[in-house]
């Protein structure tokens, strides 16, 4: 099984779970250059706030380095905030199956001080 096999396979076991759940979820993407996170309604259909190293808000914080952690925790706190502006405090975390540290972490750990509860 190689590597993205391995993360979608940890991403459907987590995504379920969520489901099971039933709160909003908090999701997170991230390539190489970019991270990206949405916050997703219950049923998945509906995007209640989006952030993106892609953003030129984000981009002009973290002065064009887009790939590193301080501009993952930026996102975070971007996120946070658009999110409690829809209303919505309670997240549940999907991190795609990504593994938990580095930049993860960081957007995950920005997003909890910012006034997310997951």
């Amino acid at each position: 099984m190689d590597k993205r096999a391995s993360r979608l396979k940890r991403a459907l076991r987590q995504r379920s779970k969520i489901k099971q759940l039933g709160v909003n979820r908090l999701t997170v993407h991230k390539t190489s250059q970019h991270i990206y996170a949405q916050v997703l309604s219950t049923d998945g259909k509906t995007t209640l706030a989006s952030a993106a190293t892609t953003q030129a808000d984000v981009k002009s914080a973290v002065n064009n380095k887009t790939g590193n952690i301080a501009a993952a925790s930026e996102v975070g706190k971007k996120i946070a905030q658009k999110a409690i502006e829809a209303g919505v405090t309670v997240v549940a975390f999907d991190r795609s199956g990504f593994k938990y540290h580095g930049r993860v972490k960081a957007l995950a750990d920005a997003a909890r001080e910012a006034g997310l509860k997951f």
